[in-house]
């Protein structure tokens, strides 16, 4: 009697998501899946064997496994590991004998390999960065509001590209941040996101080298983003004849083990293997990799807790009727905060939301929410003096009106003298920003900020709390419960996404793994920004703000490390804000200002809507291409100049300077190029070099000699 030759299974576990492919003996694949794993990497094959059961019955199968996470579990239930590069190649050459090129972009790494016609492979990949990536998308998605699902479809309707760092995350939000603030629109914030990704792939993989086709494009981003493909197709200069797109390119690598598996002496069943990924796996992590639990019991956390904010003087919005009062704004890179004080520092009102990018819509529902408030208390307060700080500082100041745009630091400073008068050290840790600032005698003696990256900032925090699967409050309560906080270093965002990966590969538990980041957000701030080598450096008096120190991990891990007590403020989100407010006060009061303008909430927020019109600068030969915004207020804001020359935001001037270059073009080019009689010829002159300066010349003396002059057209670059 013939043996029942079994199926074959090919698992790839990649950094963001799973697939699995069962081949019956003659290869022809018989069930895929393709999921997010949010890495519970063993739930989820479970899940997807359970399918596999339900469907096809208790099969007698081999199965390998590939993918950048797929290794830890292979050293766990001791299958056979295939790098997924081989597995790719092997599908490659298998069924696509023409193809000369494969490009794979997976969710934290891409793939290009080149075949030559002898069939040797020249093997590509991207390094330790995991910009234009399948998670840098998922990133960029987050950061403009919009599903990752549906950035394709928005793209689609795009009509300019703008330039976006994809070498890095971080880099990426600052520019894309930029363009939000100058009203992009999002369908060309998302096509440009995709043209981004398509030059890191060509800068990164190609190096100069011309893709030779047939070209075959897998893995996730490539196959679920038509738009994707259309740039990379444009970029790498081929034709829509040169590519290659297969039934389940999601699933390349998952083929690839399939089919490799027929090696695979080992046999099980689905149940038996089902069973073996259900077993519990044991932390691995030794002592040396385990730092200090934050608390030692639930009592501890709860008693610390009950204490560990410094409270700010609050007054009662009736007491506000007719009073002057002071408005305080923070247009941040991720969140809008909104302070109402009078005029003893104390806060009547303060509002705080997510603002997606969009600043002025953010702080009009904050001006909103205060008139609102007002007008529920029949209150009508004299709102005498009006700041804005923060990243939209320049926008926001221009378009509602306000008296002040403040530097961040010197905001962040007074509020936080406020609170505590002989303050040492100030650390303010934001969503994407970090500023430490030391006080000697009362003055700013330094001030150090993240230059580049935003490891260790709240969206580090917020994206990890994703990828684990919680929110931002549970991700904290767990790391508050840890007993054994993970020791996962300090280093960039990348890095430290595949070491909690690592950790989870591990069998570490999400608390501990909390906790560990927890600890790493401070060790990056002191190592890696402050460069701090004797922790007496910060003084007694330190003072956190920022809304990453509302995380209560966050706020004692700093305690913990530095031996310190730490006094948070409970407005440590608001403190941007409410130093503004205490600025234009302490500015008021001393110029002994007794004014009748006063601020009407309800008028200030009627802003209209917002015309956007796209204009080319003449100014130089950058010629920049600027954003114009036009509110229905009558209010002016320009975007996207490199230089305030010819279109400049400064102040709310009622004087419009003059464009001395379209001035300079029209006395040179508008007169006359034709003569009075007969045209006895016509002579070309070619708009350049020092045309420029003798054109005046040469056009009257052609003419003169009755000889048209035709210019030639204005330069498009």
């Amino acid at each position: 009697m013939k043996a029942v030759q079994p199926y074959r299974v090919g698992i790839d576990i990649g950094s963001t998501t799973a697939k699995v492919v069962v081949l019956d003996p003659g290869n022809a694949a018989i069930f895929t899946d393709y999921k997010r794993h949010n890495a519970l990497i063993s739930h989820t094959i479970k899940g997807m064997f359970q399918d596999i059961l339900k469907h096809l019955g208790d099969l007698t199968i081999t199965v390998n496994i590939a993918g950048s996470a797929g290794m830890g579990i292979c050293e766990w239930l001791s299958i056979p590991f295939i790098q997924e590069v081989i597995a790719s190649a092997e599908v490659t050459q298998r069924y696509y004998p023409d193809v000369r090129t494969l490009l794979d972009i997976g969710g934290e790494d891409s793939k290009l390999i080149l075949i030559n016609h002898q069939g040797r492979a020249d093997i590509r990949m991207n390094g330790n960065c995991a910009g234009g990536t399948g998670a840098f998308i998922d990133q960029m998605a987050t950061l403009i509001g919009v599903p990752c699902e549906d950035l394709n479809q928005i793209a689609e309707h795009y009509e300019s590209i703008h330039s976006i760092a994809s070498r890095c995350g971080v880099f990426a939000k600052t520019d894309i941040q930029a363009l939000m603030s100058r009203g992009v629109s999002k369908p060309d914030i998302s096509a440009s996101i995709f043209n981004a990704i398509a030059l890191q792939t060509i800068s990164t993989l190609l190096r100069g080298f011309t893709p030779e086709a047939k070209v075959l494009f897998t893995g996730g981003p490539l196959t679920f983003i038509p738009m994707l493909r259309k740039f990379m197709i444009e970029k790498m200069g081929l034709m829509q004849t040169d590519i290659i797109v297969p039934e389940h390119p999601e699933i390349f690598p998952a083929l690839g083990a399939a089919l490799l598996s027929g090696t695979n002496i080992c046999e099980t069943s689905i149940s038996e293997f089902i069973n073996l990924i259900a077993t519990d796996r044991v932390d691995s992590s030794s002592n040396e990799d385990v730092e200090d639990p934050l608390f030692n019991s639930t009592d501890e956390f709860h008693e610390w807790n009950k204490t560990r904010f410094t409270p700010v003087e609050k007054v009662d919005i009736s007491d506000l009727h007719q009073k002057e009062c002071f408005l305080g704004i923070d247009s941040g890179s991720t969140t809008t905060k909104a302070v109402l004080i009078d005029a003893n520092g104390r806060i009547a009102l303060d509002h705080y939301l997510q603002n997606r990018g969009e600043h002025i819509s953010a702080v009009r529902e904050c001006l909103l929410f205060f008139s609102k408030k007002l007008h529920e208390h029949h209150v009508q307060p004299k709102i005498v003096g009006t700041a804005v700080t923060g990243y939209g500082e320049d926008l926001v100041q221009t378009i509602f009106g306000l008296d002040r745009g403040i530097v961040e630091t010197l905001a962040h400073y007074r509020a936080a003298r406020h609170i505590v008068d002989d303050v040492n050290f100030i650390l303010d840790i934001g969503g994407q920003d970090m500023k430490a600032m030391f006080i000697e005698n009362g003055s700013i003696r330094k001030i150090e900020i993240n230059e580049a990256c935003s490891s260790g900032c709240g969206t580090f925090l917020q994206s990890f709390a994703e990828i684990l699967n919680c929110s931002v409050a549970q991700f904290s309560e767990e790391a508050c419960a840890s007993s054994s906080p993970c020791n996962l270093g300090s280093r960039c965002t990348v890095f430290m996404n595949s070491r909690v990966k690592q950790s989870l590969r591990e069998g570490a538990q999400v608390n501990n793994i909390a906790a560990g980041l927890a600890y790493s957000v401070i060790r990056n701030c002191l190592n890696k920004v402050l460069k701090i080598k004797d922790i007496s450096e910060l003084g007694e008096n330190i003072v956190v703000q920022g809304g990453t120190f509302l995380n209560p991990s966050v706020h004692r891990a700093f305690e913990k490390i530095t031996g310190k007590n730490i006094l948070c403020p409970d407005i440590s989100a608001m403190m941007g804000a409410y130093g503004c407010a205490l600025m234009v006060k302490d500015e008021y009061i001393a110029e002994n200002n007794t004014t009748d303008k006063h601020i009407d909430l309800g008028k200030i927020t009627k802003i209209g809507n917002c015309k956007k019109l796209s204009i080319h600068c003449d100014g130089c030969s950058n010629r920049c291409n600027v954003t114009k915004l036009v509110y229905d207020n009558g209010r002016l804001f320009y975007s996207g100049n490199r230089c305030e020359r010819v279109f400049s935001n400064g102040g709310i001037s009622s004087g419009k300077g003059q464009n001395i270059f379209a001035y300079q073009k029209k006395l040179l080019f508008d007169r006359k190029n034709k003569p009075s009689g007969t045209i006895k010829n016509i002579i070309g002159m070619p708009r350049a070099l020092n045309v420029y300066e003798n054109y005046p010349f040469w056009c009257t003396l052609f003419v003169e000699l009755g000889i048209e002059v035709k210019l030639s057209s204005r330069s498009s670059t």
